[in-house]
């Protein structure tokens, strides 16, 4: 009888602690400038990015052309200024490159090679994530465009808390029935 009740309240405890988990929205691959090639000349990177939600765990994608273009991550100051040394990060590899926005802060990315004085700059806020996911759950990793300049990435496991609360529920019942019939078993 100890044991059932142990694994009864070991079940109520599981499913009401996996109650409370709420998952997080997927990450968003926002395309630089609002196309594949939107790092460049004669792009409004001010207006662009006033029109995005940047959150921990998006991506920026970065497309341009390598040979004359490139990404450095820089503070405020060499921001502002265009000043390419001393740079934090520098992002250019083949020229579609990704950036993780890791952190809730500022993010400052200048163009070197004299770029950023002709406007190839980008100032971002990256706030934390939001806790309510915005789409449904999908079955395997996609792409989905949610605007002109803008990607969500979904996996197998981004899920809505409702789904979450039905699953955590039947595994709950689940420990329960398999508790209560091996007591059984070992009364008669």
């Amino acid at each position: 009888m100890e044991l059932q009740i142990l694994l009864v309240m070991v079940g109520i405890i599981l499913g009401l602690g996996m109650v409370v988990e709420v998952e997080g929205r997927s990450p968003v691959l926002h395309e630089v400038g609002g196309s594949r090639f939107g790092w460049r000349l004669n792009v409004n990177f001010s207006n662009w990015a006033a029109n995005q939600h940047f959150y921990v765990g998006d991506w920026l994608y970065f497309g341009f052309d390598k040979r004359i273009i490139s990404v450095l991550e820089v503070n405020q100051t060499n921001y502002k200024n265009c000043i390419e040394k001393d740079y934090i990060t520098n992002i250019t590899r083949g020229g579609r490159d990704v950036f993780n926005l890791t952190v809730a802060r500022p993010y400052y990315f200048i163009s070197g090679r004299g770029y950023c004085f002709r406007g190839i700059k980008l100032a971002i806020n990256v706030q934390d994530a939001p806790l309510h996911p915005t789409l449904p759950p999908t079955s395997s990793y996609s792409l989905t465009k949610t605007s002109p300049n803008s990607t969500l990435i979904t996996s197998h496991a981004t899920t809505t808390t409702y789904y979450r609360l039905f699953d955590h529920f039947l595994i709950t019942i689940i420990v329960i029935i398999v508790s209560v019939t091996t007591n059984r078993s070992f009364v008669n």
